[in-house]
């Protein structure tokens, strides 16, 4: 254990504001878009790009809405072609569910638009901000990247 990280209160209640802060900032950002996609809609785009290929429950449990909520969602992500069903390898009865090309990139204009919708207010950080607030982004994307599915598994 590295003795120079704060205890693990400390860790956690810094975490806790961090996912605070980041969910008023996908508030801000969906209201300043004016977007009108529902964000079980991007969130399950952003589960497929992350972990690719899976299963109707899994990508239900994923994205933390019920099958049937995520029957819905998929039914209209595979009408407008964002996403394409798949046969399992693992069960030749079973589907999996994709990111088809569209998908890709509607996932990533609409995070360019959330980008460009927060861009104003951190018009006013200098070099040094700005770099902080880059190695925060890769530091956490380290973190998840490597870690999320067995915090997940172990909830």
């Amino acid at each position: 254990m590295n003795t120079d990280n704060p205890t693990s209160p400390e860790l956690s209640e810094l975490l806790a504001d961090l996912v605070s802060v980041t969910n008023r900032l996908t508030r801000i950002a969906a209201q300043a878009t004016g977007e009108s996609t529902s964000p079980a809609t991007w969130r399950t785009l952003s589960v497929l790009s992350t972990f690719g290929p899976m299963r109707l429950g899994e990508l239900a449990k994923q994205s933390r809405v019920s099958q049937p909520t995520m029957t819905k969602i998929v039914a209209n992500l595979n009408e407008v072609e964002w996403i394409r069903r798949i046969a399992d390898v693992d069960d030749a009865r079973a589907w999996q569910i994709a990111l088809a090309p569209k998908g890709i990139r509607a996932l990533a204009e609409w995070r360019t638009r959330l980008g460009e919708a927060l861009a104003p207010l951190f018009d006013d950080l200098d070099a040094t901000q700005i770099e902080v607030i880059s190695r925060a982004v890769d530091l956490l994307h380290e973190c998840t990247d490597v870690r999320a599915t067995d915090v997940v598994k172990a909830a």
